[in-house]
């Protein structure tokens, strides 16, 4: 059988969990036909500031880039918060070969926000039309949730009132 070179998958997974009290641990990994990359912080509580940052990125045509390198230990001591992807492409730069690995540091920062939230949506009224309120003011208060994860993804029942109100 000959090899089909447009074959290609990919899966990128970012997930959040506790170290300890103090600190969260926030990992992103991207893995496709091409690509073996993870990025991974470590944030305090509850100030949610940086406090570590390690990946690698391994491509098949990109060479030199196994390590996050020294620009990305900027972040550290980096408040977690609204306008992370200006101020990681600020302290990081924008290089096209740091794209992904800027993404994924977003990733992990969205998924310490996100892991937040959580305790937030618990709070949500039993009945439909209340509930629906509830998340589209909970997105219009923090719009850094819009179509950030598939909860919150554009279409989806979460924030469909939220759509509705601004179309």
């Amino acid at each position: 059988m000959s090899r089909n070179i447009l074959d290609f998958s990919m899966n990128r997974c970012t997930s959040v969990e506790a170290i300890d009290t103090t600190r969260l641990k926030s990992e992103c990994r991207l893995r496709d036909s091409f690509t073996d990359a993870r990025v991974e912080i470590i944030v305090a509580m509850p100030d949610l500031t940086i406090t570590g940052i390690t990946g690698h990125f391994r491509h098949a045509w990109l060479k030199g880039c196994d390590t996050l390198g020294p620009g990305f230990d900027k972040l550290i001591n980096v408040r977690v918060g609204p306008g992370m992807l200006k101020i990681i492409k600020g302290l990081v730069g924008e290089e096209p070969h740091l794209k992904e690995l800027i993404y994924m540091v977003e990733e992990c920062c969205h998924g310490v926000i996100l892991t937040l939230t959580k305790k937030v949506l618990v709070k949500a009224p039993d009945d439909e039309a209340g509930k629906a309120d509830f998340y589209a003011n909970m997105v219009m208060e923090s719009i850094r949730l819009y179509d950030r994860c598939a909860a919150f993804a554009k279409g989806t029942p979460l924030v469909e009132a939220y759509e509705r109100r601004n179309p």
